[in-house]
């Protein structure tokens, strides 16, 4: 191939993706292994391989070649490789140049010290241990919004990052379409005095049996174990290395399977996203992520979707008696109706569909008070526990069980949380379309084939990477613009189904 404007510009582009995908490996190791000691040694790592890839990325080289591919005739389809790799590669670039190397490096050196800070403090239940680290990550992303500039509200400039074109008004007006109908809905299911036997789920299930268990069922719904792997982590996660290396992690309590086991399907949602882009595309934006909105879309439909459903338990729950001898004397549908029990509770990864969205609507309102210098660190858990009791009548008993119980703000993701409702949204859209397009899937998934969607994922979602807008691929696959609807159509059905109303 030619040394051409586009090709030079490509290089370019994969030599900081390298570099990012280090620093992934060291997140990885971070998390997974890393002894408590080296967390300062890691710092400096992390700060090192963060300031490298920014001078990469906003090498002056790079805007040159931007300006030499917009002007190429190949750009005519806006939506053809060129042009979609130039366009998201000029979108990086103009944020870039708008953050000081030493911000970016701070960041990254202040990331790692924070995240040991808040595991030791969640551990303990010590908010004043991590409060100091709290305030200095949030300093660095006020300073974060501010470089990168923003017409009403800071927030929309650090999520504009993991959402992009979307703003804080929007949100606002996602939130609301979905508040009431939910509060309605809890309300009701509390008032017919019935309850999911959940005790099921704290029976004894020994961690052997919880591993190889998800396992089997991460590798069943399409995980590729040759091109990833799964450890054990705080907080359950999955990160990207690079093509042939996706990396997944859970965590295991003996007298709570379901959260791994959750926590499992969920990740492997988001590592066949990443296992699903073209290798060809590699590095380039044609083979990242669109939006964490979409991402996570990926990963509440196997959880949720696929996960919890009526199908999937067809096939799996007489091998799950065989794994947890506890559960030999409980019924199909007494199982089924734990695993999608109604309550609401203090965390936000073990919260039930119904419920979930307001734990982020919770999360949304307090980072962008913190961002605005309306709350400060100090009022924080009180601020966190008054919320809590409004939207979902509890108050948590410590602040391990609540503003505690979250690793992103230790890492810097302020702006993140919301795009966690913008995944179920597009998730229930996306399912309703594949169901329609596919109508024996839910036959397949009681026969423990679920290749059928994973197919459908592949061709609707995954191969395009970053070639249409979030907004954009929602509508050419259903037809239709991003809808609360899907959603709610969905959650009232369970209910009915569960508790009759």
């Amino acid at each position: 191939m030619s040394n051409t404007p586009y090709t030079e510009l490509l290089t370019r582009a994969k030599e900081a993706w390298l570099l990012g995908t280090v620093s992934s490996i060291l997140h990885w190791d971070q998390e997974t292994q890393m002894p408590p000691n080296g967390a300062g040694h890691r710092a400096n790592q992390q700060a090192l391989v963060a300031r490298l890839a920014h001078e990469r990325a906003t090498d002056p080289r790079i805007g040159d070649l931007l300006a030499s591919c917009e002007s190429s005739r190949d750009m005519a389809d806006p939506e053809g490789d060129q042009a979609t790799n130039v366009r998201e590669i000029r979108r990086a670039y103009s944020r870039a140049i708008k953050l000081p190397s030493a911000l970016v490096e701070e960041m990254a050196r202040v990331s790692v010290l924070a995240h040991q800070a808040w595991a030791e403090a969640r551990k303990s239940s010590d908010f004043a241990h991590f409060s100091p680290w709290l305030a200095k990550v949030l300093k660095i992303k006020q300073e974060e919004a501010a470089c990168v500039g923003y017409k009403d509200n800071p927030y929309d400039a650090l999520l504009d990052e993991y959402e992009p074109d979307e703003t804080s008004a929007n949100l606002v007006k996602v939130f609301e379409s979905l508040r009431a109908p939910l509060v309605e809905l809890v309300g009701r299911i509390a008032s017919t005095g019935r309850r999911a036997p959940t005790e099921i789920l704290e029976r004894p299930a020994p961690i052997a049996a919880q591993q190889e268990f998800g396992c089997m069922a991460a590798r069943a719904i399409g995980f590729d174990f040759n091109a990833g792997r799964m450890d054990v982590s705080v907080h359950p996660f999955c990160t990207d290395i690079g093509p042939g290396d996706v990396r997944i992690t859970t965590r295991y309590d003996e007298k709570a399977f379901g959260d791994s086991l959750f926590s499992v399907l969920h990740e492997s949602g988001h590592a066949m996203y990443e296992q699903g882009f073209l290798p060809e595309h590699a590095g380039t934006p044609l083979g990242q992520a669109i939006s964490l909105g979409i991402h996570e879309s990926q990963s509440r439909m196997w959880e949720n979707l696929v996960g919890r459903s009526r199908a999937f338990w067809t096939h799996y729950f007489p091998t799950a008696r065989q794994f947890f001898p506890s559960l030999a004397d409980v019924s199909f549908d007494d199982f089924y109706r734990a695993i999608n029990a109604t309550e609401p509770g203090y965390i936000r990864v073990d919260a039930d569909e119904a419920t979930y969205n307001l734990h982020v609507l919770l999360r949304f309102e307090i980072e962008q008070a913190l961002l605005n210098k309306d709350l400060s660190i100090a009022d924080l858990p009180g601020a966190w526990n008054e919320k809590m009791q409004k939207y979902l009548g509890v108050t948590p008993p410590d602040d391990a069980r609540g503003c505690l119980q979250d690793v992103h703000w230790s890492g810097g993701a302020f702006g993140y949380f919301a795009t966690y409702t913008l995944g179920n949204l597009y998730a229930c859209q996306f399912f309703d379309q594949a169901k329609h397009d596919i109508p024996t899937l839910e036959t397949s998934f009681a026969a423990g084939d679920f290749a059928p969607l994973l197919k459908w994922l592949r061709t609707n979602i995954h191969q395009h990477g970053r070639r249409f807008s979030a907004g954009r691929l929602v509508k050419k696959v259903t037809g239709s613009a991003l809808s609360s609807a899907p959603l709610l159509t969905h959650l009232r059905r369970k209910a009915l189904e569960v508790y009759g109303v």
